[in-house]
């Protein structure tokens, strides 16, 4: 069977598939900084010794790591404005459930952040008079960042490629522009191969973007 490449077609259409990827970026974005949040919160309420904070927080990070990310899509677009919660539309309610899903994720390496800040830091800020909630603002929440830096990188990378699955709820990114090009052009290898080459291109530049954050600001050991 011979097949007939048509490269022209897929660039009329690009405008699609170049919206689609500025919106992936967006929510990776956002469910990064979200996550972010979940995770820090998440990790203390682990390292808590209240049982009331720990069992909860360990709860939700194992029930949410250990589900498939579009089973969790499809159980939050779909199963809970069952339960009357209908307030979200498609983009809202995948950007809140990468968020979660993050911060699922994120919880395990704030912790281990947590454990690799010197206890002399700590005890600087102690020394000088600072109060926990500054402590934590000042002293232990930069230092933690700076630690976290290159995992953070690698998660928002990995976010950006799991927006794909945004297109399973009719969510217009990247994946979903490629689908409807395919659908109304017929061609297959010409959509994908370019699709595929955007992912490709976008998470080199946000590799090689966050690596200069990263010796800019990581800590050194």
């Amino acid at each position: 069977m011979h097949y007939n490449f048509n490269w022209p077609v897929v660039w009329r259409n690009f405008d699609r598939l170049w919206d689609g990827l500025l919106l992936g970026l967006a929510i990776a974005v956002v469910a990064l900084a979200i996550g972010c949040l979940i995770g820090i919160l998440l990790a203390m309420c682990r390292e808590s010794r209240l049982r009331v904070l720990r069992i909860p927080a360990t709860i939700f990070v194992e029930v949410m790591r250990n589900t498939p990310l579009l089973l969790l899509v499809f159980f939050f677009y779909f199963g809970l404005p069952e339960l009357g919660f209908t307030a979200f539309n498609n983009v809202e309610t995948f950007a809140a459930t990468l968020a979660l899903y993050a911060g699922a994720y994120l919880t395990e390496i704030f912790r281990g952040g947590l454990a690799a800040i010197p206890v002399a830091y700590v005890e600087a800020g102690k020394a000088i008079g600072l109060t926990a909630p500054q402590r934590l603002r000042y002293v232990i929440l930069p230092v933690l960042f700076r630690i976290v830096l290159p995992s953070l990188s690698s998660a928002l990378i990995s976010l950006f490629k799991d927006t794909a699955l945004a297109a399973a709820i009719g969510v217009q990114e990247l994946t979903f522009g490629a689908r409807w090009v395919n659908l109304n052009t017929y061609q297959i290898l010409e959509t994908w191969t370019v699709t595929a080459a955007m992912y490709l291109v976008a998470s080199y530049i946000i590799a090689f973007g966050l690596r200069q954050v990263e010796r800019r600001y990581a800590m050194v050991r």
